[in-house]
């Protein structure tokens, strides 16, 4: 038999295009539509329902970019025939792009209720009127730009702000109709869709030969001249092609619903609080029709949304739980990144999240869901575990530029030792549609066969929201079992975790962070985002810590705000915002946000200080910070003190300037560059022979793809170093040496200021740029006379060892790295840490050093300028603070870092106060003091170990307590693992390597 089957595939997609498709909607019945444009932002059914419509036409062009507008659609519904189905059809001017990315409505009751969302590939509206009686709805259109334009150029776009976006109609109306729905043709082309796309993948066998000729007998059994009346001839020829079951060890999939919205990306805030009010109004439409149906959604903070914006959706939504049908995942106030937050902030996170779903819905998530965020910290086991989660789950290592991830269910070991079950769903995506090419991928590439044989789908288009659609399901059913497919099971996430740890008794072991190959510039991008991040974050710990301090003395605890601020940052830690890979409009409405947060927060310090130091005239400082400094206690208020030490000096030399104290030696050259560094206790020079420290280097960075995400190898290849000075002068201190030196570079300016402070073990150099460059990445190096085979990087909780040669492929995909307040590097005897206030993004490597051996160089990645999806990224002025501390080790990294991101803080009192709680072990670090979430009055500390060593500590309170007792996260009492005993204002502790405690204080005073 000669092969025609490419013949045969031809014809049956035509058909399937001209004739089945077309044959759905039997009739169409036109509806009356009449319109009103929202002025600029969106506004409240209540008030959209009470506008002057005016009529408005098919045809007719709407909304500029970001614009919306209000539809009164009406008309009289009609008699439908047996095996019809009414319904109202909507085109608002779709186009071939992914739904989520263009336009998109909702539409409503006239009682202001959400019926569905009205979308690409889900456009239609269930029809609740009896035959004969009038339609009316309302239709809220979004005329949302596809900024994105399909993620193949990458071009600089006007559409990410509304005052860019342009005031030109975007769309043009294309459908409003009530349609009658053919629903034996409808069902015959889902039958037809699957068997098609299960032939696409099958290999050469008689079950494919057998599915096309099934096919091919379709075509023929269907009249092309009468589709409704011959579809169920086609149907029944199908049905024996479907009828046949899955292999007995054919790959077994759990299909969860799903729809990853971004709660910030190419589009605003404000729009995805609708896009969640679109993709969860289709959910519990599609339910009321499908009793197996399961909707997985991560991000209490949508849920949130919801509750405060769409009451009558959020009950529905709360039925819909309560009976296991929409599960609350994840756990988290939203899917954040989790290689920037710090580690107080990722735990919030957690605490935040379930918090929201125990209290809403009695519901709490044991998984964490993050699918797409750009790499995952080596903390985040211990945290997740901490927080009462079991099992973790993403996809986005399959992003991998370089190395393949080799498996699929393991155990992810975190920096402390924790471990916690962890899938990646080998279908390498979050919003599939159930296809053959994507079961067949999810089974071809499950790398634990012959281990294990079963696998998560997420289903449902996401990103921008959309979630599952009704072709969606339809396939599910008929891929439940199906020769030369994978089974597909309708699921949740709990039932396909406790199904995968069933079978898969001995997973295999994945240690450390899982770093992902791709969007490395997500350190750097939108360096005014992280700096609000970085500030936000101190800001928090200071406020609960002296808030909690003035609880103690009567005051009162600001929950309420408190509570406001750590939920604005949470949302801004989502991994497109603080990852800096938004929309222009995103990334200014965080700046702004953070404004609010650190105003408030400043609010509460001084009002809290006040309260805990009284009224005097003394000058005090507050030391927010967990070490003693100059004076201060850790979480204590001291009296102020000056000239403890030497005033620092600073010289002219006859190549520029020499800085020293009592502990180093600093020569600076005339270019404002540092050439020695001595640690004048044992002669130890700190910088490279023949190199110089304290250089900028501006790279070109044009990245093959994803400009804000990505930063690409071949950067190194062009670069050139700013050492161009404008002026170099000593700026006159009486007991700090400081050198002010200012540069040029193309379009922009820096200023640096070199400052030794009296008694300082650490140059000081803070860096103010002027940025108006395009394209390029601003790097600040320290070349490191150390022979350093390692780094070590602070994480959340701990910190992290990368190795600095590149002897695998490993290796050198991690080119560029993340740390928060500190990097490390040392050899025995030696080493330097080099602490930050608000950079994320690092390179560190070796380089051969002159008179043999070899060098350690650190840089600092300061700014980058990519063009998408913001044309104006980090264009303007910027502040960094950097210091450099030779003869340091790691315990020493970790003060510098608490030291330059919580400086003390000037203020007038009674006198000094006693620190809140001490600790008897620099190793052990307290992270938080605050008070209990159920606002009891308890007092919570949190702390961790730092160094990465065992350690003994005894915490002591300035306050009595009845009990002590380790908690949870979510501050639940659990057995004691660190606590070896207590007094009535002391607990004894012993911590493993980085272990995280959390200790809860019951009924708290101060003696009187």
């Amino acid at each position: 038999m000669h092969d025609n089957s490419a013949l045969i595939e031809a014809r049956i997609r035509r058909f399937l295009h001209e004739r089945l498709r077309p044959a759905v909607y039997r009739r169409r019945v036109p509806l009356t539509l009449e319109s009103w444009e929202a002025p600029v932002e969106p506004v409240p059914f209540a008030e959209a329902v009470g506008q002057s419509y005016r009529p408005f036409a098919v045809g007719m062009p709407w909304g500029r970019p970001w614009g919306t507008m209000w539809l009164r659609a009406t008309g009289v519904a009609p008699e439908a025939q047996e095996g019809e189905r009414a319904e109202l059809v909507f085109d608002l001017g779709f186009s071939a792009a992914q739904p989520g990315f263009q336009a998109e409505g909702t539409a409503y009751r006239p009682d202001g209720s959400i019926i569905k969302a009205v979308e690409p590939r889900n456009a239609h509206v269930p029809l609740e009127a009896a035959p004969g009686e009038a339609i009316e709805i309302f239709l809220e259109a979004a005329a949302n730009p596809d900024v994105g334009g399909g993620f193949v150029h990458f071009q600089p776009t006007p559409l990410g702000e509304w005052d860019t976006a342009g005031d030109e109609p975007h769309y043009v109306m294309r459908q409003a109709d009530i349609g009658l729905l053919d629903e034996m043709v409808w069902e015959l082309l889902q039958d037809a869709e699957v068997l098609l796309s299960l032939w696409e993948q099958l290999p050469d066998s008689p079950r494919r030969s057998s599915v096309l000729r099934a096919l091919e007998r379709m075509v023929d059994a269907v009249d092309p001249e009468d589709v409704a009346g011959t579809a169920a001839d086609g149907r029944s020829v199908l049905a024996e092609a479907l009828r046949l079951p899955a292999s007995a060890s054919a790959h077994r999939l759990h299909a969860v619903g799903h729809a990853h919205i971004d709660s910030a990306w190419l589009w605003p805030v404000r729009e995805t609080q609708r896009k969640v009010a679109r993709t969860f109004s289709n959910v519990l439409s599609l339910q009321e029709h499908d009793d197996e149906f399961v909707f997985a959604a991560s991000s209490a903070q949508q849920y949130a949304w919801m509750r405060r914006f769409q009451p009558e959706l959020y009950e529905r939504m709360r039925e819909a739980i309560s009976q296991g049908r929409f599960v609350p995942a994840g756990g988290m106030w939203v899917e954040s990144d989790t290689n920037l937050p710090g580690g107080e902030a990722l735990a919030r996170q957690f605490v935040r999240g379930k918090r929201f779903f125990l209290e809403e819905f009695g519901v709490e998530p044991l998984d964490v869901w993050l699918p797409d965020s750009f790499g995952y910290s080596a903390a985040l086991p211990q945290i997740a575990k901490a927080a009462g989660s079991r099992w973790m789950l993403t996809q986005k290592l399959s992003w991998n530029e370089t190395n393949t991830m080799p498996h699929h269910t393991f155990l992810w070991e975190g920096v402390d030792g924790t471990r916690i079950f962890t899938h990646f769903p080998p279908v390498d995506t979050y919003s599939a549609v159930l296809s053959g090419a994507e079961l067949a991928r999810a089974e071809r590439q499950f790398a634990d066969k012959g281990a294990a044989n079963t696998s998560l789908v997420p289903f449902g288009y996401g990103d921008g929201g959309g979630g599952p659609n009704r072709e969606m399901l339809a396939a599910a059913k008929r891929l439940r079992s199906l020769e030369g497919s994978p089974t597909v099971t309708l699921s949740s996430p709990a039932r396909f975790f406790e199904a995968a740890e069933a079978e898969y008794e001995n997973p295999p072991v994945w240690t450390g962070e899982m770093y992902l190959e791709f969007h490395r510039g997500t350190y750097t991008s939108q360096a005014r985002t992280k700096w609000g991040n970085r500030r936000s974050e101190h800001a928090l710990r200071e406020a609960e810590l002296w808030a909690a301090a003035a609880a103690l003395r009567g005051a009162e605890y600001p929950y309420d705000e408190l509570d406001a601020a750590w939920e604005t940052v949470l949302l801004q830690q989502f991994h497109d915002i603080l990852p800096g890979s938004s929309i222009g409009w995103v990334h200014r409405e965080a700046e702004r946000r953070y404004a609010e947060v650190l105003a408030s927060t400043e609010r509460i310090i001084a009002q809290a200080l006040g309260a805990v130091a009284g009224e005097g005239t003394t000058s005090l400082v507050a030391n927010a910070g967990p070490y003693p400094r100059e004076g201060a206690a850790a979480s204590g208020v001291a009296a102020a003190v000056t000239g403890e030490s030497a005033p620092a000096s600073v010289v002219r030399t006859a190549s520029g300037f020499e800085l020293s104290n009592e502990h180093l030696s600093v020569l600076v050259d005339e270019s404002g560059l540092l050439t020695s560094l001595v640690v004048r206790a044992t002669g130890r020079e700190a910088i490279a022979p023949g190199e110089r420290g304290n250089l900028l280097r501006v790279h070109r960075d044009t990245p093959t793809q994803w400009d804000a995400w990505d930063i690409d190898e071949h950067y190194r290849r062009h670069g050139a170093d700013v050492t161009d000075v404008v002026s170099i002068d000593v700026v006159p201190h009486p007991a700090a040496a400081i050198v002010c030196v200012i540069r040029g570079w193309g379009a922009s300016r820096i200023t640096q200021t070199l400052t030794l402070a009296a008694g300082a073990r650490a140059l000081d150099i803070e860096t103010v740029v002027d940025w108006h460059e395009r394209q390029k990445l601003l790097k600040l190096s320290f070349p490191l006379d150390v022979h350093a085979d390692r780094a070590t990087s602070e994480i959340q909780f701990g910190h992290v060892h990368r190795p600095t040669h590149v002897n695998t492929s490993w290796d050198a995909a991690r080119f560029e790295t993340v740390a928060h307040r500190w990097v490390h590097v040392g050899e025995p005897g030696f080493g330097v840490a080099i602490a930050n206030d608000a950079t994320y993004g690092h390179d560190i490597a070796r380089a051969p050093r002159e008179g043999g051996g070899v060098t350690t160089s650190v840089r600092l990645s300061l700014l980058r300028a990519p063009l998408f999806p913001d044309p104006e990224a980090d264009q303007g002025e910027h502040t960094f603070r950097v210091s450099i501390r030779p003869g340091a080790d790691i315990a020493d990294a970790v003060r510098e870092g608490y030291r330059l991101n919580l400086p003390l803080r000037e203020l007038t009192g009674a006198g000094p106060v006693d620190p809140l709680v001490t600790v008897s072990s620099d190793a052990v670090v307290v992270e938080s003091v605050k008070l209990a979430e159920d606002r009891s009055g308890d007092v919570v500390v949190r702390l961790y170990e730092a160094h990465g060593a065992r350690a003994a500590a005894v915490l002591s309170t300035a306050f009595g307590f009845a009990s002590v007792s380790e908690t949870d996260l979510l501050e639940r009492e659990l057995p004691a693992a660190a606590v070896r005993g207590s007094t009535s204002d002391a607990v004894a502790l012993e911590l493993r390597a980085f272990q995280l405690v959390t200790l809860r204080f019951r009924a708290p005073h101060l003696a009187r």
